[in-house]
């Protein structure tokens, strides 16, 4: 069985999306810790509720992030994927170099498209008609890995921050659980930039 981890910061509604899917059978993987970089949040109940062994390693308590990394790794000894789901902490080269092609993230537009921590109100102001969301591997730039699934949603004019991410949230829970689920089934092969997905 594939041991993934996952790291979130807040409510983990992507991490939902993940337990769900392996609860109804879709996803053959086992989440076997989720580690958040903040106490207390939503996201840790939804562990706990799975009965899924969940820590808290706050950034708070480490005077550097080599500190805060190296107590994040202690806990993922034997970890086939490390998902990140919310998670608003940029890893360290070392950190990524470690998981290279095991590391995965999901980002809130169309990358190369808004990257970084603001992309909906960055959408909103630039005026595209057409946003979505990105599963990608984790390089060592920020929201710049090989591309693994997409999806797309209009942008409307009535939009605001809240309703679109509202919007791309939906699809989120969708298209993470399928990229997992294909690196899972080893029909993931990167190429360079590109992630070509192989038939059966």
């Amino acid at each position: 069985m594939v041991k993934l981890a996952v790291l979130c910061s807040g409510r983990g509604s992507d991490l939902q999306s993940i337990i769900d899917s392996i609860q109804r059978g879709e996803l053959q993987a086992e989440i076997s810790i989720v580690i958040t970089d903040k106490p207390n949040v939503m996201a840790l109940e939804r562990a706990e509720k799975a009965g899924i062994k969940n820590i808290c390693v706050d950034r708070k308590n480490f005077d550097t992030r080599a500190d805060f990394e190296a107590e994040i790794l202690k806990n993922l000894v034997g970890i086939d994927l490390v998902v990140l789901a919310g998670f608003m902490r940029i890893l360290s080269p070392d950190f990524v170099r470690k998981f290279s092609g095991r590391l995965m993230n999901i980002h809130p537009s169309l990358l190369p498209a808004f990257p970084g921590a603001h992309a909906h109100r960055d959408v909103l102001a630039y005026g595209v008609k057409v946003s979505g969301c990105t599963v990608h591997f984790v390089d060592e730039g920020t929201d710049s890995g090989p591309i693994i699934l997409q999806s797309a949603v209009k942008v409307l004019d009535d939009d605001t921050e809240e309703t679109l991410a509202a919007r791309v949230l939906e699809q989120e829970h969708i298209i993470y659980p399928q990229a997992i689920k294909l690196f899972v089934e080893g029909k993931l092969k990167i190429e360079g930039r590109h992630v070509k997905i192989l038939e059966d």
